[in-house]
């Protein structure tokens, strides 16, 4: 599988060696720029699938890096990884086209989860639940525009836009585990702040519904302190 490639431009070299490291882990193709004026320098010489861009850099700042860039590439994710916290930067670096705001100290993990969520959505895989209107499995049929389940006895049970935001990603990542942080990121949204606890009451909502013992489930499992996972 070709590598997915990252633009880095941090200007703090210990910690762009730090990210970089990570990323590169993680089976990245990572370039790196120290300042504004190199970060579109290599922009322009390739395409790139996530742009890493810090706000504070020398020659020219993060802002009007992601400015130019969005003028020329209306559809390559950016992540803006900045000390600038306030809620007005925020703004404005969304105002100017970008995908994501993180702020500086942050977990490396979080930062590795929200970059493979970047790249996915951009980058969205065909014939996924997503992509169709209705999915069918162990006798049940679900219905993403309705929002209904139908059994094998044709009994139909109207559920809740969330409950079909969580069925489809489940769906979608049928037999991996996916995370409770990327749930609520792609389900709840990013500002939405629910606690794990309210996943786990969905998924006993949906062994209620599609399993024929709650107690021995056969699609919709919890994988203890990592997530959820859903089998055929």
């Amino acid at each position: 599988m070709e590598k997915k490639k990252i633009l880095l431009v941090e200007d703090e070299e210990h910690l762009l060696k730090i990210i970089q490291l990570n990323l590169e882990l993680e089976n990245y193709e990572v370039t790196t720029a120290v300042n504004g004026i190199d970060a579109l320098k290599e922009f322009r010489k390739g395409s790139f699938d996530v742009i890493l861009l810090d706000v504070m850099l020398p020659e020219l700042n993060g802002f009007d890096v992601c400015e130019v860039i969005r003028s020329e590439n209306a559809r390559v994710p950016i992540m803006f990884l900045t000390a600038k916290g306030a809620s007005a930067d925020r703004i404005q670096g969304l105002k100017l086209g970008a995908d994501d705001y993180l702020v500086k100290p942050f977990n490396l993990e979080e930062l590795l989860l929200r970059v493979d969520i970047l790249i996915r959505r951009s980058n969205p895989e065909p014939n996924k639940p997503e992509d169709i209107l209705t999915y069918s499995f162990g006798g049940f049929q679900i219905n993403f525009v309705t929002f209904q389940v139908t059994d094998e006895a044709g009994k139909i049970t109207d559920i809740t836009k969330k409950e079909i935001g969580l069925l489809k990603l489940l769906i979608q990542r049928k037999g991996e585990v996916v995370s409770r942080e990327e749930i609520l990121d792609v389900v709840w949204g990013v500002d939405a702040y629910p606690s794990s606890r309210t996943i786990d009451n969905y998924i006993l909502a949906f062994r209620k519904l599609f399993e024929k013992d709650q107690k021995d489930p056969q699609h919709f499992h919890s994988i203890r302190g990592v997530g959820y996972k859903y089998t055929d």
